[in-house]
């Protein structure tokens, strides 16, 4: 069998444990995934013997982030991300504390 090097797919593993690519911890930083927990609770990659996080947090870098942005606008960042940008957050008060 010959295999044709434009279709060849080279996948490089982050997390051995759970056989998580560069690829995917990138696709799930691009639909909104900004920390390595979050990359750990959509692949699981980081929760077995944790030494794939360090690489997880250099692909996720400093790079855009939809929550980030909107909390450093000011703005209920994890209202807008989820789909209930309608629906206000309630402002937590001193007198409510």
């Amino acid at each position: 069998m010959t295999v044709d090097p434009a279709r060849e797919v080279i996948r490089v593993y982050v997390c051995s444990c759970f056989g998580v690519t560069e690829a995917q911890v990138k696709k799930h930083a691009e639909d909104g995934a900004c920390t390595p927990r979050q990359i750990a609770s959509v692949s699981k990659a980081g929760t077995d013997c944790g030494s794939c996080v360090r690489q997880i947090q250099s692909l996720l870098g400093r790079g855009a982030c939809p929550r980030r942005e909107l909390a450093e606008q000011g703005r209920p960042a994890l209202a807008e991300f989820s789909g209930l940008a309608g629906h206000p957050v309630p402002a937590v008060t001193a007198e409510a504390a």
